[in-house]
């Protein structure tokens, strides 16, 4: 019988410094920056997701408990790093979407493990960072494999899919009015 199971390549992302330094501030963003908004329920304040887009483009999702929800793309030819930053102070549909996903997070902080290593991701995985008071917790999700993981952890992969499809429908909107602007 043949195994019929996805195997995961092993591909490794070429960064730039740019990309690396970008992730590396959003990875270590401060806490004290939100702490009015940090509760025990909540002790998440931000989450920054590594989403491999293809073979040769990796993105970094960046979102904070106030809404706010960056992203950065790193392509495989090793000099460009390209973004989509300010959304949320534009719609807040991003916001919301920002918002809740945060603020749900802390539910999967149980499926996560303290980590001080902030590699990239490895094929096609997600790498989940969730940031807290008390340090960087780390979950690493197979797309494939997401309905064999918990319910927090489903949950979270669905939010930020949500937070992405709103920054998408942003970047529409910014495009449509450009052109209308023309």
């Amino acid at each position: 019988m043949a195994n019929t199971k996805n195997h995961t390549p092993l591909v490794r992302y070429l960064a730039t410094e740019s990309y690396l330094m970008t992730r590396g501030a959003a990875l270590h963003f401060p806490a004290k920056q939100f702490s009015k908004l940090i509760t025990p329920e909540h002790s998440v304040y931000g989450v920054v997701i590594d989403i491999p887009m293809n073979p040769t483009t990796l993105a970094t999702l960046v979102v904070y408990i106030n809404g706010a929800a960056n992203l950065y793309f790193n392509m495989y030819d090793g000099e460009h790093m390209g973004c989509y930053t300010g959304a949320s102070q534009r719609y807040q549909s991003v916001v919301q979407a920002g918002q809740i996903l945060v603020t749900n997070a802390s539910r999967m902080l149980g499926d996560a493990q303290k980590t001080k290593q902030f590699d990239l991701p490895m094929g096609r995985n997600n790498n989940i960072f969730l940031l807290t008071r008390n340090g960087i917790y780390k979950k690493t999700v197979s797309p494939t494999e997401v309905a064999n993981e918990s319910k927090e952890v489903q949950s979270v992969y669905f939010l930020y899919q949500r937070v992405m499809q709103e920054l998408h429908s942003a970047q529409l909107k910014d495009r449509a009015a450009a052109q209308k602007n023309q």
